[in-house]
Formats: C-alpha cells, structure tokens, sequence
C-alpha cells in the first residue's frame, strides 16, 4: 500500500501524468549463469504480478495516444520486448495472458525462422567452448580463462562491448570466427519463426519494427540506416496484414546509438512512436518517437516498485 501510494504521488493521472515502460528481452525457462540479467519464468511471473498490483497497464499505442491527449490514468506502466526471442511466445505470453496483461513485441525481422543475432553466437560458443584458455587474440580480441563459469561469463561481457560497435559485417564474421574456433553446433532455435509472430499477435499483444539486422544505426549510413527500419516495417506488415506503427531503435541509447536523423526517419515513415532505452517516464509533450523505457532489477516487490517510483521522477531524459 505504501508503494502503490508512492507511485500515486509520482505518477498522477491527467496532465501531469507520466508513463513508465519497462524493457525486457527474454525470459529463460531455467536461470542461466551465462545471461544474469534476463529471468527465468519464475521471476518474471513474480514481477508482472508486482506490475499487475501498482499499475495500470496500457498497450502502448494506447499509453502514448493518452500521454499526448492528457488523460493517461494514474500509475500508467506499458511492458515491451526486443529483438524477438522465441521464449517471447513460449514462456512470456502465456505468463502475460493468464495475467491479463498486454506488451508490445519489437521484432527484428532478419532473424526470423531459423536466425541467430551476432551476440548470441558468441554466447552460444563461448558455452560450449573447451574449458580451458581461449585464445581471440588474433581476431583483436584477448584471451580467455573460461575453466570457471565467471571466466566465461567474463569473457562474454568483453567479446560482446568489443564488436558491439563495429560495422554490422565485422560484428557477424567476428562472432561466426569464434563459433568455427570452438567448432560446437549452435542453436537455431533462439528466435521466432514467423507463425510465432501471427500467434503473439493473435494472443492479443502488439507487433513493433526493430530493423532487419539489428545494427547500431548511428553506425550506418543514412541510407542504410533507413533501408533497415523500412524494410523492418515493411516484412511484419506483410506477415501480420496489419499496420506496424511502433519502432524501437536497436541498443538505443540516444546520442550514442542513435541521432536526430534517425528520429526524423522514423516519424517520415510513418511511425507512431518509438521508444529508446534511456532511463526516465515519458511526460505530456514529450517527443512520441523518443519514449524512454527502463527494466528494475530488484527481487522484492517493495525494491522493485520504489525503484520504478524513483525512475518515474526522471523526466529530464536524454533526447537527441
């Protein structure tokens, strides 16, 4: 009850209202060692009964329609995805539906069916690897104690901030190098195939564009980087046979992964809106196409709704 308070006071309905919106990527059926940040079921059921207790939740076409008319109702929340895992449709939604709360799923549309995001494949690899030093030097990299589960988690996390800002080839031949050096089957199952994105749209959730191949688009050119939200819009609308208006910019982080440029691209395509991930609550007269998003950590529902409460207070976000 003091939470819930607490986010009354922070998050008002009407004009001074601000909208949360939380980001996710997976949920694991297991809690895997090698990825500490994404919940297992288990904990993402506990979180969305802690939402589903302090918040209204809103789609977020809804949410951000209600943001710039002035009416959103108090304590508003919107959850979403990127990328477009497969434990999305498998664990997630059903936790979601039997809930009865809604999210929005951003879908980069080059992995459906059978593909595997560049960062993946170097966790993929690193798991199965030998368990002994691995040696990416020659590749730019370092070399790697990965006897012990913190060494390969360690591993993970300099390989992956290594290549996350190389061009999109490099990112991919770098990744596909070290999977041939451990020479382990990986799997092809990671993502949605595109059945998998009708169903989530059939359970009642919303589909959003994340670009084709998840690139850094402040790494692109300006035409490559329009040729992906495109062509991102253009595959789940022919899928779906229904209008994509919600796009989220790969890593998004405003300045650094993203520019103005892009912003502008995406309200000229015809967007509704998009979201970042920089930290904050959107407020009445913020830009739609710049909607922050953000994901607490915490394992008691107290923590996890002060943190929310206390994010909710940033309205200075970064915008570009």
């Amino acid at each position: 009850m003091i939470t819930r308070t607490l986010l009354g006071l922070a998050a008002p309905a009407g004009r001074r209202g601000r909208l949360s919106v939380l980001i996710f990527h997976r949920v694991l059926s297991v809690a895997d060692p090698l990825q500490p940040d994404e919940p297992d079921a288990a904990a993402f059921e506990s979180q969305m009964r802690w939402v589903k207790a302090s918040f209204n939740v809103l789609p977020l076409d809804v949410a951000v329609a209600a943001l710039r008319e002035g009416n959103l109702p108090a304590r508003s929340l919107c959850i979403t995805f990127d990328d477009g895992y497969a434990d999305n449709r498998s664990i997630a939604v059903p936790i979601l539906q039997r809930l009865q709360l809604h999210s929005t799923f951003f879908v980069a549309t080059g992995f459906l069916d059978g593909g595997r995001m560049w960062n993946d494949t170097v966790i993929e690899a690193i798991r199965r690897a030998e368990p002994d030093r691995l040696d990416l030097s020659d590749l730019g990299l370092g070399t790697y104690d990965i006897t012990f589960m913190a060494g390969r988690v360690a591993a993970i996390e300099d390989v992956i901030g290594k290549l996350k800002y190389k061009p999109p080839s490099q990112r991919s031949a770098h990744a596909d190098a070290i999977a041939d050096r451990v020479g382990a089957n990986l799997p092809d199952d990671l993502m949605l195939n595109s059945a998998q994105v009708c169903e989530i749209r059939d359970a009642g959730m919303s589909i959003g564009a994340h670009t084709v191949d998840h690139p850094i688009l402040a790494c692109l050119s300006d035409a490559a980087a329009r040729r992906q939200i495109v062509e991102s819009k253009r595959a789940l609308e022919e899928l779906l046979r229904d209008p994509v208006g919600l796009f989220a910019y790969p890593n998004g982080e405003p300045g650094r992964d993203f520019t103005r440029r892009h912003v502008d691209m995406v309200r000229e395509l015809g967007f509704d809106a998009a979201v970042t991930t920089a930290c904050g609550a959107a407020v009445p007269g913020c830009d739609p196409h710049q909607i922050p998003r953000f994901t607490p950590w915490d394992r008691s529902e107290f923590r996890f709704n002060l943190r929310l409460a206390r994010n909710t207070r940033v309205v200075d976000y970064a915008l570009v």
